[in-house]
C-alpha cells in the first residue's frame, strides 16, 4: 500500500494533506494514539517545508519565511507493522536532524526559539531519517503500529 500526495508546499494545503494521511492511517487500522502522533508530526514537518523550503534569502543570507513555493510529495507506506511518511521537496538542502535538541529542563522563556517541533517528532516516532538525493530533501518518519 503506497499512496502519494503531491502539492505546492503552501500552508493552505495543510487541511487537505492531513485529511489524506488520516484516511490512509484509518485504512491501515491505526489506533487513535498512533494517528494523533503521526498527524502532529505531519503538521510539524509539512508546515516547516511550506514556510522554509523554498523561501528567499535576505541580503544577510537569512531565510525569509513564506517567500516562495515549490513542489512537495508525501508518500504514505506500510510494511511489517510499520507506517512510513516520506516527505520530499526540492527546496534548500536542510537536515532538521542536525539541529540540537532543545534543553527542555529550562523554562520556556529561557529557551532559544525553534527546535521544539522536530524534537517532538523525533520523540514520538520510532525512527526519523534524512537524506539529500538528486537535489531533493527526503525526510522519512517511521512509526511501529
Amino acid at each position: 500500500m503506497k499512496k502519494i500526495f503531491e502539492c505546492e508546499a503552501t500552508v493552505d494545503k495543510l487541511d487537505e494533506i492531513t485529511a489524506f494521511v488520516e484516511e490512509q492511517l484509518e485504512e491501515l487500522g491505526c489506533g487513535i494514539k498512533d494517528i494523533m502522533q503521526l498527524t502532529i508530526a505531519l503538521e510539524e514537518i509539512y508546515v516547516n517545508i511550506a514556510h522554509y523550503a523554498y523561501a528567499k534569502l535576505d541580503e544577510n543570507g537569512k531565510t525569509i519565511p513564506d517567500t516562495g513555493t515549490g513542489p512537495m510529495r508525501l508518500t504514505v507506506d506500510s510494511e511489517d507493522g510499520k507506517v512510513f511518511l516520506t516527505f520530499e521537496d526540492q527546496g534548500m538542502p536542510y537536515n532538521p536532524l542536525e539541529k540540537p535538541d532543545p534543553d527542555i529542563t529550562l523554562a520556556a522563556e529561557d529557551r532559544e526559539i525553534g527546535g521544539l517541533g522536530i524534537y517532538m517528532v523525533k520523540k514520538s516516532m520510532d525512527d526519523v531519517t534524512y537524506q539529500n538525493k538528486d537535489g531533493k530533501n527526503i525526510l522519512t518518519l517511521m512509526k511501529k503500529l
